[in-house]
């Protein structure tokens, strides 16, 4: 067995503190929003995740890559961060899907797929004084170099970069072309119904990409939904054509405050009544089009195990996000549904008259709890429940 050798690396964020460590991944430089997440398992779903899109992830648990990578992890089509930060790095992963019937193999370490996608990685700094500099002083900029060893150097690039507020990153990653998902959450570790022994007559649903994960979209096809997905600037009148039973708003990236088009899209659809279920992103521009204002958070919620409720309802919920609706902001018509109930942020919103509501966390999960994917129960049964009425209107 054959040791690669190691090449040093450098993370220096904006306000001057420095991080001397290892490369593992590409070489170069790469500058983004150096964040954190708490969850133990996952990492290769949030490298994937849209959401990241323009960050730097620390990882707060210290080994990293010991099950490697493989497709069916993947929530898009490569990994979609700037960097990552570990304490600890496998080279030679173990993966439970070697030599499984129901799944493929593990396809590399993690270490050759940031290589092959050209994401720069540091290890070997100390990830705990990081994430309370982080927790203390908020998300900042920052950059990790293997080429760019002087710190002072680097750090002139750090402060040149733009910041995470009033930046959009969704016409990075949305969806170029509309297309249909019909692949349910894989059988062989279902956890819900499938689309098999959902009713016969399969609900239309349209999602708006701001930046979807792929298991969003299965887990609407495991609940029997036939799923069209459209960029995120097509026009209400172009969505409406579709005839869906129902809107989906994805989750996504930066600031929600400046995705324009899909705030005027979700306003004019507002105006046709029609079911809506908004996550994360989605959530906050739900929020935007009802009139409600967005700001951001010191370091955001990024892990597995955050409560969100009401009084005696609980959830632990996986979240991922930079961002918060101002409750304050809210109007009359729309009512909280959930809060995070770390730091009494909005979670959750419904609209008092009409069918539409949203969270800010992620029930699909993916990686983490299912608590909440009753959610996309309840979105089946509200578009069931409109179908109804306007049969009955229609009489």
């Amino acid at each position: 067995m054959v040791i690669k050798q190691v090449q040093p690396a450098l993370l220096v964020l904006e306000d001057g503190t420095i991080f001397q460590g290892k490369s593992f991944g590409a070489k170069g430089t790469t500058i983004g929003e150096v964040v954190f997440n708490t969850g133990m398992t996952g990492y290769q779903e949030v490298l994937t995740d849209p959401s990241y899109r323009g960050q730097i992830i620390t990882f707060t648990y210290p080994e990293l890559g010991n099950t490697g990578v493989n497709a069916e992890d993947e929530e898009s089509d490569a990994p979609q961060v700037r960097g990552v930060i570990a304490r600890n790095v496998c080279y030679f992963p173990s993966n439970w899907r070697l030599g499984s019937p129901y799944a493929s193999q593990a396809c590399s370490s993690l270490p050759d797929y940031l290589i092959t996608h050209n994401i720069l990685g540091i290890y070997g700094i100390d990830t705990r004084a990081l994430t309370r500099i982080l927790r203390s002083k908020g998300a900042m900029n920052g950059a990790i170099s293997t080429e760019i060893l002087d710190p002072q150097a680097l750090l002139k690039e750090v402060q040149a970069a733009p910041s995470m507020e009033g930046l959009n990153l969704v016409k990075e990653v949305t969806t170029k072309r509309v297309y249909e998902w019909s692949d349910p959450t894989n059988t062989h570790w279902e956890f819900r119904p499938t689309a098999e022994e959902s009713d016969a007559t399969p609900l239309t649903v349209v999602a708006i990409d701001f930046g979807i994960k792929r298991n969003i979209l299965r887990r609407l096809a495991s609940y029997g939904c036939r799923v069209i997905v459209v960029p995120a600037n097509t026009p209400a009148e172009d969505i409406y054509q579709y005839n869906p039973d129902g809107i989906f708003l994805s989750n996504g990236p930066g600031d929600p405050a400046v995705v324009k088009e899909g705030i005027e899209t979700t306003k004019a659809l507002l105006q046709y009544g029609k079911p809506m279920f908004g996550i994360c992103m989605g959530h906050q521009i739900l929020g935007l089009s009802l009139g409600a204002e967005t700001f951001k958070l010191k370091f955001g919620h990024r892990g597995l195990n955050q409560p969100a409720g009401l009084q005696q309802t609980v959830e632990i919920t996986s979240q991922n996000h930079g961002f918060a609706i101002t409750e304050e902001s809210l109007s009359a018509d729309v009512e909280v549904t959930h809060l995070n109930l770390n730091d009494r942020t909005v979670a959750g919103l419904r609209h008092k008259t009409l069918p539409i509501f949203s969270v800010q966390y992620h029930p699909e999960a993916s990686p983490g709890p299912h608590d909440a994917d009753y959610l996309f129960a309840k979105f089946v049964e509200s578009m069931r429940e409109y179908q109804q009425n306007q049969k009955t209107i229609s009489r």
